[in-house]
């Protein structure tokens, strides 16, 4: 019993922020007719607004909300870019965050060039080392190095989701920092929506921490499928 609550709890907190994040994003993504206008015209409107001449705002896949620093592009999901929902514009506002911080190079906006590349290749590091498990344990025909293999695997993928968590001062900073204050003194958001705002802006923060956690999770349901 106690070992069934502990896989439980385990569960819990490997997926339950990736769910939490696509519980308020959905929750908050219906259209509100006094919507002044789209998250990619509000976009559009701050770039001009900044004055981040050099920003490219554009439509990406379905799912793809991100600001790419190399690029000097927000690219938004259709559902975001030609949406009047609290989602669309807080997302909206929450990418041009990211760009206001990269254009002032301020000292926040170095968190996701130093930890990025180190999370990304301990993701690759730990996807590498699942896939190489078989053969590993056919040609060692030996448990203790196929669960050494194991180990280093998921160990690969906590450490990564370290990085994640590294960047949070970064995300935080562009949702209550660049986003909210925006959102409050343009008055683009109804005053009373604005604790539904808060808490979409909390979950554009923890996007990345949260795909993370699951990226562990589906890991671990790979091994055990090999296995």
């Amino acid at each position: 019993m106690l070992y069934a609550l502990g896989a439980l709890l385990l569960i819990a907190l490997i997926y339950g922020p990736s769910l939490w994040v696509r519980y308020i994003l959905r929750k908050y993504s219906t259209t509100l007719d006094g919507m002044p206008g789209t998250g990619g015209e509000l976009a559009l409107h701050l770039k001009e607004q900044f004055k981040l001449d050099e920003l490219v705002v554009e439509q990406a896949g379905d799912g793809e909300n991100y600001y790419s620093p190399l690029e000097n592009a927000v690219r938004l999901e259709p559902s975001v870019f030609n949406g009047k929902s609290l989602t669309a514009v807080a997302t909206a506002a929450h990418e041009i965050g990211h760009a206001i911080q990269f254009t002032r190079n301020e000292p926040v906006s170095h968190l996701r060039s130093r930890y990025m590349p180190i999370a990304l290749r301990l993701q690759k590091a730990g996807t590498y080392l699942m896939f190489a498990l078989p053969i590993i344990g056919l040609v060692t025909k030996s448990p203790h190095i196929a669960g050494l293999t194991l180990l280093i695997g998921i160990g690969t993928m906590l450490v990564s989701v370290a990085m994640y968590a590294a960047i949070l001062p970064e995300e935080y900073d562009a949702s209550f920092n660049k986003a909210l204050p925006i959102l409050k003194k343009g008055q683009y958001i109804p005053e009373a929506y604005l604790p539904a705002v808060n808490t979409i802006l909390k979950a554009c923060a923890y996007t990345y921490v949260a795909a993370a956690l699951t990226n562990v999770f589906s890991l671990w349901r790979w091994l055990r499928f090999l296995r």
